[in-house]
């Protein structure tokens, strides 16, 4: 994986994904909750939650858990563009924006002599202001460097699930 980066108000990571881009693109959408990490910093519920993304052309991005009040649905992106295999943009909320508050999440599946290399480019830190709760008191440069370092981890994760799964493809 390469290191985490940023330019201006985006941050950026990619990873090298050993199956085709077909492949790849598919597990990421169709099964994001199996590589999605769990815990607080990546999900929502505090108990089991479910992360979904309907992988279509204004698609949700969302997660769902069990509350004390019952069950709860939290979305927190929209797809903008999907084009399998090769890219798919979302737009992203974190749960503490403002309705006029937004990003966008940009992945690509690109085909390289030993897989996919999945490139993510978090972007439009900028319209969010410096103080805002969702930085965590962090300043931008610290704070981009923090979000590369969060889709860092999200990706290793999506290497090893497609990882596994060739694997499995391979003993069967």
């Amino acid at each position: 994986m390469s290191e985490p980066g940023m330019s201006g108000d985006q941050a950026r990571v990619s990873v090298l994904v050993k199956v085709p881009p077909a492949e790849a693109f598919r597990i990421f959408t169709e099964e994001i909750d199996s590589w999605w990490r769990g815990g607080l910093r990546y999900r929502l519920g505090k108990q089991r939650s479910v992360v979904h993304l309907e992988a279509k052309l204004g698609g949700r991005l969302f997660e769902s858990f069990e509350t004390g009040a019952g069950p709860k649905l939290k979305e927190t992106g929209r797809v903008t563009c999907f084009e399998p295999p090769a890219r798919l943009v979302l737009e992203w909320r974190a749960v503490n924006f403002a309705p006029d508050e937004k990003t966008e999440v940009e992945v690509r599946f690109e085909p390289s002599p030993s897989g996919t290399l999945v490139s993510v480019c978090h972007r439009g830190w900028r319209k969010i202001p410096d103080d805002h709760p969702v930085r965590h008191g962090q300043n931008p440069p610290a704070f981009l460097r923090s979000m590369g370092s969060w889709w860092g981890d999200l990706m290793t994760s999506l290497r090893e699930r497609a990882e596994r799964g060739s694997l499995q493809r391979r003993e069967d």
